[in-house]
């Protein structure tokens, strides 16, 4: 238990320190935590000190819940609770009324509230009409005013909390989106240079299944990346902010084909390790590629690997080099291809199944690395 604490003062600790070096995510939820602090603080003193309202808490209850990770999950929540509230105050304030007892009331009211609760139109904010029932329900006589009152704060909160995510740094996230990708080129080169120092020695099936597993990985990194371009697109809708959403938009489409790309590079490394790891398995029976082969194949390998960490840098950066320098390194890939080709022509290294098996790896590699060279389709989001 006293280490579990510690690790968790450990990681609290390297979170605020990254929050307060660099822009991140852990800034990101610092500054969401101080935006959903002030539109309570204002819900608050409209409600209470200016309004006299007869429940002020309401309207910073409901506005601290608003402040999301962007302006169109703030609007659109706030749409979904303004209608799950209302359904709530409705029914108990009809059923408190009609049956006169709170609690009999409750025990007809909140399981109708908690069943409409699940209408998808509501999303995950129907669980409030419960609450707002309950809250009719044990705050007093339940009557038509007090309804009225409660959904006239709710209305107020829900004014504030939006408007204070959409005019206070609205978030836009792109660096989400690139850290994402980062991610995966990353990764990706990684593994393809531990696949190549692997294969420059005496390689085993464990250490095969490793770069399988490393391979797989890929894909659950893809699907991160692919949902971090979602929230992106998603952060432009009703955003104010014309420079960052301008900008996101302008780099939306390099990412999104960048994605594209990573899932092809993806395919061809599960592939590759997937036959290297049959291969290394003396029950598959498949044939093993020979030391004249593999080092070669390693340097090919090697080249891949360059060619994808110089494409990082074009797609996640501002080099204006790294255009050329990619050039040169796909060349390299096409050059270090082709003595594979004629490497396996000429000798018949491994007989014809060992050319079929990874000739085609060489042929999906190429198509990958002609594929860094691409340019993005234009994507106006």
């Amino acid at each position: 238990m006293a280490e579990a604490v510690r690790q968790e003062a450990r990681s609290a600790g390297r979170a605020a320190r990254l929050a307060r070096e660099r822009p991140g995510r852990e800034r990101d939820l610092v500054l969401q935590s101080l935006k959903a602090g002030l539109a309570a603080l204002i819900a608050w003193m409209i409600a209470g000190r200016l309004l006299q309202a007869p429940l002020p808490f309401i309207a910073p209850w409901v506005a601290i819940v608003l402040v999301r990770s962007t302006v169109y999950q703030s609007v659109a929540q706030a749409m979904q609770q303004l209608g799950a509230i209302a359904v709530g105050t409705v029914l108990a304030t009809a059923g408190g009324t009609t049956l006169g007892s709170p609690t009999l009331a409750m025990a007809v009211v909140l399981p109708v509230t908690l069943l409409l609760g699940n209408w998808p139109r509501l999303g995950d904010q129907g669980i409030y009409g419960a609450t707002a029932a309950l809250f009719v329900l044990t705050s007093g006589d339940p009557s038509v005013d007090a309804a009225i009152a409660r959904l006239l704060e709710s209305l107020l909160g829900a004014a504030v909390g939006v408007g204070v995510n959409m005019l206070v740094l609205p978030p836009v996230h792109l660096r989400s989106t690139q850290e994402a990708v980062r991610a995966v080129i990353d990764e990706a080169t990684q593994t393809l240079t531990a696949v190549a120092d692997g294969l420059n020695g005496s390689w085993s099936h464990r250490e095969a299944r490793d770069w399988d597993e490393r391979a797989r990985r890929l894909f659950s990194l893809i699907r991160q990346a692919r949902s971090a371009l979602d929230r992106g697109r998603e952060s432009t809708w009703l955003n104010p902010d014309r420079r960052n959403r301008a900008e996101l938009r302008r780099r939306h489409g390099s990412f999104t084909h960048t994605v594209h790309v990573l899932e092809q590079l993806s395919d061809y490394l599960s592939d590759l390790t997937r036959t290297l790891m049959e291969a290394s398995d003396d029950r598959t029976g498949r044939p093993r590629p020979e030391e004249g082969v593999t080092v070669p194949y390693t340097r090919f390998l090697h080249d891949v690997a360059a060619a994808v960490e110089v494409y990082g840098e074009l797609v996640t950066g501002d080099d204006r080099s790294a255009r050329l320098r990619l050039r040169q390194a796909v060349d390299e890939v096409h050059a270090a291809q082709r003595r594979l080709r004629e490497l396996l022509a000429t000798k018949g290294a491994g007989g014809p199944e060992w050319m079929a098996l990874y000739g085609s790896l060489l042929v999906d590699a190429r198509r990958v690395a002609d594929q860094l060279l691409e340019e993005p389709p234009e994507d106006p989001l």
